[in-house]
Formats: structure tokens, C-alpha cells, sequence
């Protein structure tokens, strides 16, 4: 699970502090108030893990575009420095053999046990390309006792010691060496970090705010899909290989099938009393069709048929149960388009996920709907307050600013800000002083 993120010089970001995450964080805020980019920022080191540049800024088919690192660095300043920082703590831990001696080639080992840890790199502009300043990964090999790992002027050092030299990393994060000078093997101990980092951003998925039109038949070529999508493309074919595979879900102490409970939520949430996948015959034996029945007696319709709503909200409750157990979820506007009473009911899903699931969910949102359910649930006791962390982002001249809500175990938020969902009060007061007036006038 990510427990922080912190970045300097990141779009509107001159410097945002360390932000805490926990299994449920919510960023709330104005437009353009910095919000996307707190996400964008693991996207775009979740992108640039699967390819073979310092940081990939995206294209058109990217979770993100960024552009280049002009667009991207804190007022287009190119002698900035970009800095990116996350902590991560490992579900599984890993071993490592670090070199107790100052050289690698000779010393003796100790095996540490890894448990999670810091990383933090620097990235500047520099010759018309890009360079890594420094990469540093920061961890604890046993209470209080402090390690560090950094790369830096094509150098590795290991507790302020240099340990190897002439290596020239073309990540930002570690991984294969290239020796300039000399014969040097791959370090383990930074290999195995290096590696750590990839596997995390592998259980790392993205839904976000704009969801594929829906279709009255969807073709299936029997693919397995790791996601639904960033748009929620895939999100037939993975329904569809979920069945083939048996996928289950935990649930109340059993293992029950996805769908099962994809159909109980549709129900709960009143978009849907029936929900099924069945192939068509008349087009293809792989072409299906999503049919809903809205109530007991009503008819089944294709997905297409129905509200826009409930086909911009199914990848949401997709994406919720098709990721991995221990996975971590970005979700940009869940929900969008739905029905104050079903934005409430959100919450309830994402309780449910991060509970019964192990899931790590960041939303951003502007829905005080979800919100309010939120502070309920953990004044019930259906959630511990601090298995949340909520936000409020603002931007001040073109410099974002964030603020962490004070909530308490009974749900109360001590800090409101002013204007944070609007002006509601506002124009119940106005509306209240204009209904007198007008009695005034009636009654003269």
C-alpha cells in the first residue's frame, strides 16, 4: 500500500508536502484546483516502469499525457528539478544481501528483511534531454536502524559509502546496470528494489473519468485483460474471462463469483434488478450482449438501452472486483452522472472493497453525497476514521495548495473550508430571504 506521495515542481505543484494516503483517499477541491495531478504523478512512474525512457510523459493512448517536461515542470521553468516521492509498504517483504564493507566485490553480507520503504528521485533537463539527478531508495533494516540506497553521479553508494562506480542508470528508479568502466555486476540489493518498485505498479489500476459509450453487443476473442481500461474498454472482456476463470471475490467469510456481486450491488443501488451476459448467436458465437432488467417485471434491455448513467457507473463497479486482492485503485470521478442517492451508496461500495478486497482506492471527487455516507459510516463503526484520508485542494495564482480534513472517530470534520462544496448555505439563505420579501410584497 502507498502510505505517501509527495512531489516539488510538478505542474501546479511547487511543492505539496508529504501527503499521507490510506486504504480510502479522497481528493476533493475546485476545478483546476490540482487534484488530477496528485494521481497523475503514479501514473506517469507507472508508465514510465513499462518503458525504456527517464520518465515517459504519455501519448494519446496513455493513462496520462503530459506532454514533455516543459509542459509538465512547475511554470515551464526547464532549470527546475523535479523531485517525485511515494512510500510503499510491501505486502510481501523481501530479503536482501547487503555488503557490510565498502566494496561489493569483496566483502561479507548480512541478509536484511525489507518491509517497505521510501523512494525519491530528482530529474532535471539537461542538453536537450533528461537526467537523473539522483534516485534514492530509504528503508529500515531493523528498528531504528536507518538504510539508504542512492545513485547519483554514476555512482552507487550505500549508507553514504561509495560501492560501485562508472555506471551510467537510464531509469529513474534502478534496474539493469551499464558499466562504462570496468566489469561490475548488477548490485542485489538494488536489483531487488529496482524490482520491488515494478511489481507494485503492476497492482496499480486506473479507471478514469470518461467511460466508453456503451454498445448492444460487445465481440469477445477470448482475452484476458489485466484491467477493464482506462475507459472502461475492456470491461466486458474482463467480466467474461472472470467467468471463464472462476474469479471469486471474498465476501461475508465465503468466495463468491464477481457478478454475483455486481448484480447485488446494481439491486442495492436500484439501477438495475437483473443483470447477465449472454453471447448473441445471431451475429457470432463471440459476440454477447449485456441485457439489465430494471425491475421484477419490466424487460431486458441491452446496456445501450439504459440510462447513461448506469453505463458510465458499470466499469466503476467493474473495476472494483476484476483488480487483484492487495491491488491499489485510482478511480477520477466515480460518480459521475448517478443519482445523489447512488453517489451516496459509492461509499458503501469502496467500504466494502477496501474490507473485504485489501484494496487501496484513491478517488478524486466532488461529490459531498459520498462524502456525507463516508462521515456516517465511521460514526456506525463500518469504517475506522483512520482508514481514511481526505483532502481539499485549492490553487492560489497558479500554485496548488492542499489541505488534510480533520475528521474524528465520530465523523465529525473540524476544518471545513469555506466554499467546499459551493455555495449551498448560501443560497438557502438567500432563497429564504427572497421567499420573505415577496410575502412582504403579497401581504402590502
Amino acid at each position: 500500500m502507498f502510505t505517501h506521495i509527495r512531489m516539488k515542481n510538478f505542474k501546479s505543484w511547487k511543492n505539496s508536502g508529504e501527503v499521507k494516503l490510506a486504504p480510502l483517499t479522497g481528493f476533493f477541491g475546485t476545478n483546476s484546483s490540482g487534484k488530477s495531478s496528485l494521481l497523475q504523478m503514479l501514473l506517469l512512474l507507472k508508465q514510465t516502469v513499462l518503458s525504456d525512457e527517464i520518465l515517459f510523459f504519455g501519448n494519446e493512448t496513455s493513462q496520462t499525457n503530459l506532454g514533455n517536461f516543459q509542459e509538465m515542470i512547475h511554470g515551464h521553468n526547464l532549470n527546475e528539478i523535479l523531485e517525485l516521492e511515494f512510500g510503499y509498504e510491501l505486502q510481501k517483504p523481501f530479503t536482501v544481501q547487503m555488503p557490510q564493507r565498502s566494496s561489493s566485490e569483496h566483502g561479507s553480507y548480512t541478509t536484511s528483511v525489507i518491509n517497505g520503504f521510501v523512494f525519491h528521485t530528482a530529474i532535471r533537463s539537461r542538453w536537450g534531454g533528461l537526467q537523473v539527478e539522483y534516485f534514492r531508495y530509504s528503508t529500515e533494516v531493523a528498528p531504528d536502524i536507518p538504510l539508504e540506497i542512492k545513485y547519483q553521479n554514476r555512482a552507487i553508494f550505500l549508507g553514504g559509502n561509495q560501492i560501485q562506480e562508472g555506471i551510467n542508470m537510464e531509469t529513474c528508479f534502478g534496474g539493469p546496470l551499464i558499466v562504462r568502466e570496468g566489469k561490475v555486476d548488477e548490485a542485489d540489493f538494488l536489483g531487488k528494489f529496482a524490482s520491488s518498485f515494478y511489481g507494485l505498479f503492476s497492482r496499480f489500476y486506473y479507471l478514469g473519468p470518461t467511460r466508453v459509450q456503451p454498445k448492444h453487443s460487445y465481440h469477445w476473442e477470448g482475452t484476458h485483460p489485466n484491467s477493464v481500461g482506462q475507459s472502461g474498454e475492456n470491461m466486458i472482456a474482463s467480466l467474461l474471462s472472470a467467468r471463464v476463470n472462476q474469479k471469486t471475490t471474498p465476501y461475508k467469510g465465503e468466495n463468491v463469483p464477481i457478478e454475483e456481486r455486481i448484480s447485488a450491488w446494481l439491486q442495492e443501488m436500484d439501477l438495475g434488478y437483473s443483470f447477465s451476459i449472454k453471447r448473441t448467436y445471431t451475429q457470432g458465437d463471440r459476440d454477447y450482449e449485456v441485457r439489465i432488467q430494471k425491475s421484477p417485471n419490466s424487460a431486458k434491455v441491452t446496456l445501450a438501452d439504459m440510462g447513461y448513467g448506469l453505463a458510465q457507473f458499470l466499469p466503476v463497479l467493474v473495476h472494483c472486483y476484476y483488480a487483484p486482492e492487495n491491488s491499489t485503485l485510482i478511480l477520477e470521478q466515480p460518480g459521475m452522472h448517478l443519482h445523489p442517492k447512488v453517489q451516496s451508496q459509492l461509499a458503501d461500495l469502496l467500504i466494502e472493497v477496501i474490507t473485504e478486497r485489501n484494496l487501496q482506492v484513491l478517488i478524486e471527487s466532488h461529490s459531498e453525497h459520498l462524502l456525507n455516507r463516508l462521515q456516517r459510516r465511521i460514526a456506525e463503526e463500518k469504517i475506522s476514521f483512520d482508514k481514511t484520508a481526505l483532502y481539499f485542494c485549492r490553487n492560489d495564482e497558479g500554485i496548488s495548495e492542499i489541505e488534510r480534513l480533520e475528521m474524528d472517530e465520530f465523523g465529525n470534520i473540524a476544518n471545513w473550508p469555506e466554499n467546499f462544496f459551493g455555495a449551498e448555505m448560501g443560497d438557502l439563505f438567500a432563497m429564504t430571504e427572497a421567499q420573505r420579501e415577496r410575502q412582504k410584497r403579497a401581504e402590502g
